[in-house]
C-alpha cells in the first residue's frame, strides 16, 4: 500500500508522515530529505546549476542512503552523516532551484517510484500524489496558513539556535511557495482526489485521527 502525503512547507507533513508510519507499521519516506541531500551536494561541489555537463556527472555519483541509528533516520550522501546540515538555511534557500530541474527530478523519481514497489510506505513530499505515485491507494494533501507556517518555520530555526527573524522566514516562505506551485516539472499542487486537511488550528495528534478515519480498518 503506498500512501501519500503532500504539501507545501511548515504545514506539519514530516511530522505526520513519521507518525502515521509508526501507526500503521509501514515505512516512512521523506523525499524532501533526499531532494535537500542532493542540494547540500551540489552546493559542496560548487556546481552551477544551469551547467548540465557538471549536473550529469554529479547525480551520477550521488549515494543517497537512509539508516536507522538510535531509532532514528539518519540521511547520508556518499557515506557522509548530512542528516542536520541539510536543514540549513542556505539548504533551504535553494533546494527549489536543484529539484525543479528535470535532470535531478528523473534520478530522484526513479528511486522513490522503485522504493514503492516492494513495501507498505507513506512518502512524504510536494508531487507524490500528481505526479510520483498517480495511482496511490490513499492520497493526503496538507495546508495551512502563511503566517501559522512561518511561525513554526521560524521556531525550528530558533531551535536549532540559526540566526533568523520571522519576517524573514515569512518572505523565503511565500517565495518557495510561488517558484513551487509555478515551475514547469512537477509544479506543487493538489492532486483531484486528495483528501486536504488545514492544519492551521490543529494539533499532530488531530491531523493524524483525520487521517486514519480516511483509511478503512481504521475507521
Amino acid at each position: 500500500m503506498i500512501i501519500t502525503i503532500d504539501g507545501p512547507a511548515g504545514v506539519g507533513k514530516t511530522t505526520v508522515a513519521r507518525m502515521l508510519a509508526q501507526k500503521l507499521k509501514f515505512y516512512y519516506f521523506d523525499t524532501g530529505a533526499m531532494y535537500r541531500a542532493v542540494t547540500y551536494f551540489v552546493i559542496k561541489e560548487q556546481i552551477n546549476l544551469q551547467n548540465t555537463q557538471a549536473l550529469a556527472p554529479l547525480l551520477e555519483n550521488f549515494q543517497f542512503d537512509i539508516r536507522e541509528i538510535d531509532d532514528d533516520k539518519h540521511y547520508f550522501v556518499n557515506q557522509e552523516d548530512v542528516t542536520d546540515v541539510i536543514r540549513s538555511r542556505s539548504v533551504t534557500q535553494t533546494v527549489s532551484a536543484v529539484s525543479a530541474r528535470p535532470e535531478v527530478r528523473a534520478v530522484m523519481v526513479e528511486i522513490q517510484r522503485e522504493f514503492g514497489k516492494a513495501k507498505n510506505v507513506v512518502f512524504e513530499g510536494r508531487d507524490m500524489g500528481t505526479v510520483v505515485f498517480p495511482k496511490a491507494d490513499y492520497k493526503i494533501f496538507l495546508t495551512a496558513h502563511p503566517a501559522v507556517r512561518a511561525e513554526r518555520r521560524y521556531l525550528e530555526f530558533k531551535e536549532k539556535k540559526m540566526p533568523v527573524n520571522e519576517q524573514e522566514v515569512l518572505n523565503e516562505l511565500m517565495e518557495r511557495d510561488h517558484f513551487d506551485a509555478t515551475r514547469e516539472i512537477a509544479p506543487l499542487k493538489q492532486a483531484e482526489d486528495a483528501y486536504v486537511i488545514d492544519t492551521s488550528d490543529l494539533s499532530i495528534d488531530q491531523v493524524l485521527e483525520h487521517i486514519l478515519t480516511r483509511i478503512p480498518k481504521h475507521k
